[in-house]
């Protein structure tokens, strides 16, 4: 029976790369997303080309009905899951001040970006430590994609930065909780990752790399984070529960 891994917003960008790393690793694969399925069919059967199988659970995790559906599609086509990727996001509707966000665009992020993700991933770690109580043997994880926004703060995102920051914590809670049952949580910080996410403001990125904001000279691709990913999931970094991997480039590296 082969591993299951949960990957939330895995049919485009970030998660994509991350599926793809654990396909290739033999992960059976349970790809969320809020689009309907035959919008995402192409990446579907690419994904099933590398040998495993691969189901599609449409939901909004920022939706308690939503989160239901994905779990219970979760019991019902594999029964039981060793790997969870937190890694659905959106981003800000509209870039502005932090004098201008408004009420609605601030809920509208955070129930996706931090509610919805803490929920889920309360659902799912519940379901994991019964399934490791069960058989102690079982090798699980979870992994939670934040930002480097976690730390660097914008003034035109930051309600981003902030469901960010939450989620950093979030991780660091979860890590505390399930170690009582050995399972390692992990926290990884992409930078400036070429997705659709940075559409509006692609330009300004490969400027700000091309002026040094990257010790890299490049922007990051998702198949970094998910090389990385697949690393921390394989146990190549035991002992090491709790810990935040910055993908970044450097670009967080103080210097003068």
């Amino acid at each position: 029976m082969n591993k299951v891994a949960l990957v939330t917003g895995g049919s485009r960008g970030i998660g994509l790369g991350i599926a793809k790393a654990l396909a290739k690793e033999g992960f059976d694969l349970a790809i969320n997303g809020v689009r309907e399925e035959p919008q995402v069919a192409q990446t579907l059967t690419e994904l099933r080309a590398l040998g495993v199988r691969v189901v599609y659970l449409q939901g909004n995790i920022g939706t308690k009905d939503g989160r239901k559906q994905i779990i219970d599609g979760l019991r019902e086509k594999y029964g039981h899951i060793d790997v969870l990727v937190n890694n659905a996001g959106v981003a800000p509707r509209t870039r502005c001040d932090v004098f201008e966000i408004s009420e609605e665009d601030y809920d509208a992020l955070m129930e996706i970006n931090q509610k919805g993700t803490f929920f889920l991933t309360q659902e799912i770690a519940k379901w994991m430590a019964d399934l490791k109580k069960a058989d102690s043997d079982r090798q699980m994880s979870i992994v939670n994609i934040t930002s480097v926004s976690a730390e660097i703060a914008s003034v035109l995102r930051g309600s981003y930065c902030m469901s960010k920051a939450a989620t950093s914590i979030m991780s660091t809670v979860f890590a505390i909780k399930m170690a009582e049952f050995g399972i390692p949580v992990y926290e990884i910080r992409p930078g400036v990752t070429e997705t659709d996410m940075i559409e509006a403001v692609r330009e300004t990125y490969h400027q700000g790399v091309k002026s040094g904001m990257t010790l890299e000279p490049r922007m990051g691709q998702p198949e970094d984070i998910g090389k990385v990913a697949a690393a921390l999931i394989r146990g190549d970094l035991p002992y090491s529960t709790g810990q935040i991997i910055s993908v970044d480039g450097g670009m967080n590296i103080k210097r003068m």
